[in-house]
């Protein structure tokens, strides 16, 4: 079966740098897996992609040793199979705020004995190759999303979880659920010191930590922290903000030149 690269570079003590995927675009999701991301992540909880454009993502990135990631809708053990079938190699799913969340998202992810996903691994048997199914469940990888106040009271139990491989913080909703600003990288001192209270625990617990950033700055800040997992910006953000630079560049030069500046 295909190595899932993600469990190797955390094996090594390493961090993977995911880029995140919001654009139904076969070809923008080639671009993307062709530029180096460790990782990267289909978002079909926010983004504008559904399942049938997340399967050509997935296949555009498979032409690169880029690993493929899915962040799901919801605890719903339909779209986690789906996506699994699909050729993910990771899945993100959000709001996990109870042992019994986390027990469920382990469960329908792993093939039986050890769960109750079920089979049909249509586009994971040409991804992962013909005996994906002996060795999936020690291959795909499992995040919870940790983002409200009740899922950080319960983090202690939800990575007691066997199976569960990693939580993923998301500051903006995390930020909410404590009452502060939505933001990724500013956050405010309740969120700031849930985020370190999450990598210790996790790192305690023989879990990885992952983190949603909007900057390389806040990113590598992170990981000193020991966050193994940082996802940095995504395309849609980046199509704009290297939009916005280059027009700045042009006008600010064309200003210049018609006022008579050189």
């Amino acid at each position: 079966m295909r190595e899932n690269k993600l469990r190797k570079i955390w094996a090594s003590g390493g961090t993977a740098v995911n880029g995140w995927l919001a654009i139904p675009n076969g070809f923008s999701a080639e671009t993307m897996a062709h530029q180096g991301w460790d990782t990267l992540t289909v978002d079909i909880q926010h983004g504008v992609v559904d399942y049938q454009a997340a399967v050509s993502l997935l296949t555009a990135i498979s032409t690169t040793q880029t690993v493929p990631v899915v962040r799901v809708p919801w605890l719903d053990p339909a779209h986690l199979m789906k996506v699994l079938d699909a050729g993910a190699y990771g899945v993100i799913c959000p709001m996990i705020n109870t042992r019994e969340d986390a027990e469920r998202l382990v469960s329908w992810t792993r093939y039986p004995p050890l769960g109750s996903r079920s089979f049909g691994p249509i586009r994971g048997l040409l991804y992962g190759g013909p005996d994906y199914p002996q060795h999936a469940n020690d291959t795909v990888v499992v995040f919870a999303m940790i983002e409200t106040r009740e899922g950080l009271d319960n983090l202690d139990d939800i990575l007691s979880v066997e199976g569960l491989d990693a939580v993923y913080v998301g500051p903006s909703d995390l930020s909410l659920a404590l009452g502060c600003r939505p933001t990724f990288d500013d956050v405010d001192p309740p969120v700031a010191e849930a985020i370190e209270t999450i990598v210790t625990k996790a790192r305690a617990a023989g879990k990885v930590a992952g983190i949603h950033n909007g900057t390389p700055e806040v990113a590598l800040r992170r990981i000193e922290m020991g966050y193994q997992f940082v996802t940095v910006s995504s395309d849609a953000r980046m199509l704009a903000s290297g939009s916005q630079q280059i027009l700045s560049e042009m006008r600010r030069a064309l200003e210049g030149s018609a006022t008579g500046e050189s």
